[in-house]
């Protein structure tokens, strides 16, 4: 799917969603509360950076047809310091998982507009749900990252 059509998607789904026609199940996986020592560490430029990574599935009914995307967030943390690499993936409808090498043929280009538009639309869903539980199905868990080499990859 290419960006501009997500994004198009995205404001008629965010429209759709405010006026209660649109109903959301969100899944979510992150690593950001597991302990320390539980999480992969790496070393640039002399920084020791602690990696986090989390995964959003988002779907819900579209114009009669079930649509999910997922976005994928890797997070480096060293002290006050933080990076993030943001991918967004629209996989055909039987991969749901949360795996990158499965997710990456099916990645979208991504833009600062529209990582804000999944941003309001997130902001959005957590606001509905804490107002009211039954209006967004939300699945939460922890994840395990495991950094591996590629083959002929030096680190």
């Amino acid at each position: 799917m290419k960006q501009e059509v997500l994004s198009r998607r995205l404001t008629e789904l965010i429209a759709g969603t405010k006026q209660g026609k649109v109903h959301w199940k969100v899944e979510l996986q992150t690593t950001e509360a597991n302990e320390e020592e539980q999480k992969p560490h790496e070393t640039e430029d002399g920084i020791e950076w602690i990696v986090d990574e989390c995964y959003v599935s988002y779907c819900c009914k579209y114009r009669g047809e079930e649509f999910c995307f997922i976005t994928y967030e890797l997070i480096k943390t060293a002290g006050a310091q933080v990076k993030t690499s943001n991918l967004v993936f629209v996989p055909p409808l039987g991969i749901r998982y949360f795996d990158l090498r499965t997710l990456l043929p099916s990645s979208v280009e991504t833009s600062a507009v529209l990582m804000e538009q999944i941003h309001q639309l997130w902001k959005l869903l957590l606001a509905m749900y804490e107002a009211d539980k039954s209006s967004v199905t939300l699945h939460a868990r922890s994840g395990v990252l495991t950094i591996e080499d590629e083959p002929g990859f030096e680190r």
